[in-house]
This record gives structure tokens, sequence and C-alpha cells, in this order.
């Protein structure tokens, strides 16, 4: 009687084919994991970017609340940025970012990235 080495075709196959199946599984739920995680980071740039604005209003305090800073005045109050910095804060998934007035909430283009009083 001979020892056979090595695998089958057949085992090979039903391996591959386990593998494959995991993968399908997994790979749904990693691609929403990361697609949470830059909605997440979106938010939390667009609540620095509503502190920062609240903070330069207190700083001066003749501004009025309809008066819409840019990001390079508002730069200064976000930790490690400076106010020709302004392209860090970026929505990971291709919004854009708008600062708005200061009674109202910044915003980004991309759908479902808002900022709302709850998550403040």
């Amino acid at each position: 009687m001979t020892q056979r080495k090595g695998f089958t075709l057949v085992e090979i196959m039903i391996v591959v084919a386990i593998i494959a199946l995991l993968a399908a599984i997994a790979i749904p739920s990693f691609m929403k994991s990361r697609a949470d995680s830059r909605q997440s980071a979106c938010i939390n740039n667009l609540r620095l970017m509503d502190h920062a604005k609240q903070q330069l209003a207190t700083a001066s305090q003749s501004m009025a609340d309809s008066y819409v800073p840019t990001m390079s005045e508002i730069a200064p109050f976000i930790k490690g940025m400076s106010a020709s910095d302004t392209g860090t804060m970026i929505c990971r998934q291709g919004g854009s970012y708008s600062v708005n007035a200061i009674t109202s909430n910044p915003t980004c283009t991309y759908t479902g990235h808002v900022l709302t009083n709850d998550s403040k």
C-alpha cells in the first residue's frame, strides 16, 4: 500500500469554497464599519468646527450672530491647525464643509453627515 502525498483536487476545492464563504460574510461588515468610522470622523470634524466658531464669537464679542466666519478665522481655535493650514479638515467620503453662521451648525455635503444638537 502506497502513501499518498499532497491533497486531492476535491479537498483543495472545499477549502477554497470555505474561504470564499467566510470572505463573503466578512467583507460587507468591514465595508459598513469603514463607512461608519468615516461618518463619525466627519461628524467629529463638524463638532470641532462648531466649537471653534463659538470660541471665535466669544473672543470677538462685537461679532453678529449672522456672521459667517471662514476656515482661516476658526483654524487657530482648533488644536494643531493654523490660519494657513485649513485643508487638513476633510470629509473622508468626499463631502465638503460649510462653516455657516455663528448660530447655525456647520454642514457637510455628504448625505448622512449631519451635526445635530444631540451629537454636540
